[in-house]
């Protein structure tokens, strides 16, 4: 065979990304260790190194430990478990292979639902010693989620239980139960001994009982889909402007092909264009399909931007809207709580939003669906979702990149979930603002005031409520309009159906701050005296009005002047355990970071105070 025609056939091979998961010991690593070794993938370097620390961490008589070739980090090395999600490449000479190895413990969860999201297979592996576990059936619904449609299970360490095909029907019988409930279009059995290597890549005399394929015979012929009958879609994640002369829309094709000369068109605006070029890291091609990372150029110029999708002409299924349903993997200790302001990235844009209504979460060994006002670390919700703008998306089953995003503290970047969207909601494209002829400048105009939010925030007994009482007397006294809002009046009426728990703390202060905004538009200075202890809310009250419209007033007293003061005998309650979920005791104070107004109540009194507030108003032009 001559170079060029090697080469060819290497360009020519099917490739396939494939996940492994299963419990905890239950071989993956072997497995893929195994995979690599047999198909001679393994640097001779890597395979010495690996022999050297086998008799380091102890063989039990094996000459070379197969899972240290895949067990990168010292800390798996050490507890001998998958910490972490590793990708491993190999290939055959008809195949080549991305191997996403993915952690067993329930507690990295998150980071085999990471692995999922990339793959085309789903390889179970299953103990023939423990068969199914509670493990098996939450990764076996993980997978079907994330749109895994093809999955092999590898019934390992058949060595173990001298290769029973008893056992082995028995866990097969058992594993189809679990998976009858979801809708896999491959499902394959095979008996396996990743340690030994049978049926792995040659089969076993010890299990002549089983007449099916090995696992690298189903991997290499297993069908996928054919990419080239989808549509074309090609979400734009920059606009590029190498020169004066030159205006490309760049991004990763998310699905199908294009040619040059392809007429497509520009989501939302719709108009129609014709590709000119195409332009990949290698060069101008002619065509370009799915996975491909590309800028392409129109034949005509029209406005396109960040967050616009290019796609082909034929009749889609692709929606702009601000609101869907969604399954969401939490993946943080800090528990989700509905209506708090979170950031939805997506793949060429990222939006605030907030989870509306969390409908039910679901108990992953056994299906069924929970009612729950949270999500924990590892737990799966179906939620409903609500944007701050519309934003291009398709079902997670059409399209997994369009269909697909992740949650982030706005306070911390850190990634807090991931979920998949199932379909718009309605609501979202039915209902729409309606301008009103008497707006907010005019109502402000008649009251000779600029509307705004005074909003105290303290803990309890800091002296909010006393403050903000003698503001609305002095301004009351100036003819202003206002109206003052109190935590505990509030709580009598609209919200008197919320308790103390955080959750119920964050939809308090959401519907306190949608109120305050309604008082903004009658052209009324609003003053809002609640303890309001989160960042975020307080950040979500802030953008629901203009700028320079909230005004954050923090009452700085210290916990211990607060309980000395104590005027419910709220502390001494809460202290005793006769009173939970209390901020400043057993449930949390988030101190603001630059508020507009700290107000020192250990140095001030209440009518000093209420005159430095007071000041601050005429200084900023308010009164």
């Amino acid at each position: 065979m001559d170079l060029e025609t090697f080469f060819k056939n290497q360009n020519e091979k099917k490739q396939l990304k494939i996940l492994t998961c299963g419990s905890v010991d239950d071989g993956k690593s072997t497995l893929l260790g195994r995979l690599m070794y047999d198909s001679k993938n393994i640097y001779s370097d890597q395979l010495s190194q690996t022999q050297t620390e086998s008799e380091k961490y102890g063989t039990q008589g094996k000459k070379i430990d197969l899972a240290l070739l895949i067990d990168g980090l010292q800390a798996e090395r050490e507890q001998g478990i998958t910490i972490d999600v590793a990708y491993r490449y190999f290939e055959t000479e008809n195949c080549k292979f991305i191997v996403a190895d993915t952690p067993g413990h329930e507690e990295y969860t998150r980071n085999m639902a990471t692995g999922a999201s990339n793959s085309d297979i789903g390889i179970i592996l299953v103990d023939a010693t423990k068969g199914i576990l509670d493990q098996t059936k939450r990764h076996t619904f993980i997978l079907s989620l994330l749109g895994i449609e093809n999955i092999i299970v590898a019934i390992n360490k058949m060595d173990l239980i001298d290769y029973d095909e008893k056992i082995f029907q028995e866990i097969k019988q058992s594993f189809k139960l679990t998976s009858s409930q979801f809708d896999f279009k491959t499902e394959e059995f095979i008996p396996i001994s990743a340690l030994k290597g049978d049926n792995v890549f040659i089969k076993n005399k010890n299990i002549d009982w089983y007449k099916g394929k090995t696992l690298i015979e189903e991997l290499e012929q297993i069908s996928l889909f054919n990419y080239e009958e989808d549509f074309f879609s090609l979400p734009v994640q920059w606009v590029n402007r190498l020169s004066s002369n030159f205006r490309g829309y760049s991004g990763t094709i998310s699905s199908g092909k294009i040619k040059v000369d392809d007429e497509v068109q520009v989501l939302p605006s719709k108009e129609k264009n014709k590709i000119k070029k195409i332009i990949t890291p290698s060069g101008e091609k002619d065509i370009a399909v799915k996975d491909q990372a590309v800028t392409l150029t129109f034949d005509k110029e029209i406005d396109v931007s960040r967050g616009n999708l290019i796609c082909s002409n034929e009749k889609h299924n692709y929606f702009s809207a601000d609101q869907f349903a969604s399954h969401i993997i939490w993946m943080n200790k800090e528990k989700m709580l509905p209506e708090r302001n979170y950031i939805f990235r997506f793949i060429n844009s990222q939006i605030v939003g907030k989870i509306t209504d969390l409908v039910h979460k679901i108990n992953i060994n056994t299906f069924d669906k929970i009612a729950s006002k949270s999500l924990g670390l590892n737990e799966i919700g179906y939620c409903k979702v609500a944007l701050n703008k519309n934003t291009i998306f398709n079902s997670y089953k059409n399209n997994k990149r369009l269909g697909s995003f992740v949650i982030i503290d706005q306070f911390t970047n850190q990634t807090l979930a991931a979920g998949v969207i199932d379909h718009e909601l309605r609501r979202a494209s039915n209902i729409s603002w309606q301008d009103m002829s008497i707006n907010k400048n005019l109502r402000s105009s008649i009251n000779g005031q600029k509307p705004c939010i005074l909003w105290f925030t303290g803990l309890s007994g800091s002296g909010k409520s006393t403050i903000a009482n003698i503001i609305e007397q002095k301004l009351h006294n100036l003819s202003k309009h206002t109206y003052l809002l109190d935590g505990d009046n509030v709580r009598h009426g609209l919200n008197k159906d919320l308790g103390f728990t955080d959750s119920d703390r964050v939809e308090n202060i959401r519907r306190i701050s949608e109120v305050s905004k309604l008082m903004i538009d009658a052209g009324l200075i609003t003053i809002v005296s609640f303890i309001s202890p989160f960042k975020s809310e307080r950040k979500m009250a802030r953008e629901l009005v203009e700028e320079n419209e909230f005004i954050e007033i923090f009452v700085d007293t210290p916990i211990d002047e607060c309980e000395k003061r104590d005027p419910k005998g709220l502390y001494k309650k809460a202290r005793s355990g006769q009173l939970k979920n209390f901020t400043g005791i057993d449930s949390k104070y988030e101190i603001p970071d630059k508020p507009e107004i700290i107000l020192k109540t250990e140095t001030k009194n209440a009518e000093d105070l209420a005159d430095q507030v007071l000041q601050y108003l005429k200084n900023n032009n308010k009164i």
